[in-house]
């Protein structure tokens, strides 16, 4: 898999005050679509099942043919809405079972991300069934309430090392730093917060530098 450089995240933590929240995601994923964002995942950690899943059905299909769609955590809701694959953390489900799931669904080329948190995690994801590794959180970051310890560059370069699988760099990455990132060793760079204000801007810059 040849991942996009820029790996954005739709957070539904970042729109709970809201009047619409709905309306606010995917105003804002439209926006990031027509900027040039060939990927969007959604993460909603609330335990809000009916909402979370309504709110991955629209962004669906929005993306639709447009973009890549990946549910974060929910393997029940990636499959219920068509999405392209799901992201795993930790403490999900794991990558040889989901991989299984969706076998037995009749689409073994979904794809499935994995999140890691330090080296023996991701040389561990190396040799599981996933698409891609995220490792993280490289810089400090506020998206996560207990987020765990930060690596840094160093720790994205020895992550690098560790896997031949695409590599998606997370935490507190913007504009300012993702050009490190990237040089790094990250195949991607995995961006929330920097992206909420003037998305096509945003986005735009990224590229810019990314590409």
């Amino acid at each position: 898999m040849k991942l996009p450089p820029l790996y954005p995240i739709i957070d539904f933590s970042c729109f709970a005050v809201k009047p619409d929240p709905m309306s606010a995601i995917t105003r804002l994923a439209e926006e990031l679509l027509q900027a040039g964002a060939t990927l969007i995942q959604y993460r909603d950690k609330s335990n809000n099942p009916r909402r979370t899943l309504n709110c991955a059905q629209e962004l669906r299909r929005i993306t639709q043919e447009r973009a890549i769609f990946i549910v974060n955590d929910r393997l029940d809701f990636c499959l219920a809405c068509n999405a392209d694959g799901v992201h795993l953390g930790q403490d999900d489900l794991s990558p040889v079972a989901t991989r299984k799931i969706f076998t037995s669904a009749g689409d073994s080329t979904l794809l499935i991300g994995f999140s890691t948190h330090n080296l023996e995690q991701v040389r561990e994801a190396d040799s599981m069934p996933v698409d891609y590794v995220a490792v993280g959180p490289v810089f400090a970051t506020a998206s996560k309430a207990n987020p765990d310890p930060v690596i840094g560059l160093e720790g994205v370069r020895r992550a690098r090392e560790a896997t031949r699988k695409p590599l998606v760099a997370i935490g507190g990455i913007t504009r300012d730093n993702c050009r490190q990132v990237r040089e790094a060793g990250a195949d991607s760079v995995a961006v929330i917060s920097d992206l909420l204000e003037s998305p096509a801007k945003a986005i735009e810059a990224f590229l810019r530098v990314l590409e």
